[in-house]
């Protein structure tokens, strides 16, 4: 099968296909799914399927394959699940964390990383320079001032600050 030959095989049967394998699965968006990936593999097959005589019967045998294929894997995705439990409850951030991402999202990129790395993942500051290729005194120099403007963004509104201390 030429690719003009293909072309206009597709046109003539992709929505008579999608049509007959959303009767059989019930589901036009599954439907759609296996018909457009059965047609990617028929593409690559398309000297063969013009032998067989039966193109429009081998797309759909692959789709509809495609489709069991699919249901097998989420059946056992679902089974997995249960067998393991459901993964465990996990809080969501609380106010101090929004409060902490949302100042750190105002620091310039290199000082957020640089705190990070330094904060967060524990690293030293000649392993951050090792990672990053900056040198120590830029890195020193990133946490310094964005332990200053973590200062000023994280200030408690409610604590007034003291004449002299």
């Amino acid at each position: 099968m030429t690719v003009e030959e293909f072309e206009e095989f597709y046109a003539q049967t992709v929505a008579r296909l999608t049509g007959q394998l959303y009767v059989m699965l019930g589901d036009l968006h599954e439907a759609q799914d296996v018909v457009q990936e059965a047609f990617v593999r028929g593409w690559s097959q398309r000297g063969q399927l013009d032998r067989d005589g039966r193109p429009e019967a081998w797309i759909r045998t692959v789709a509809w394959r495609l489709a069991v294929s699919r249901w097998r894997f989420r059946r056992r995705a679902v089974d997995a699940w249960k067998r393991s439990g459901a993964p465990p409850h996990v809080e969501g951030p609380g106010p101090e964390q929004v409060v902490l991402v949302e100042a750190l999202r105002a620091l310039p990129p290199q000082q957020r990383r640089t705190m990070t790395l330094h904060y967060v993942c524990d690293l030293t500051i000649e392993q951050i320079a090792g990672e990053t290729g900056l040198s120590p005194s830029t890195i020193k120099t990133h946490l310094t001032r964005g332990r200053t403007a973590l200062a000023h963004r994280l200030q408690d509104p409610r604590i007034e600050e003291v004449p002299g201390a």
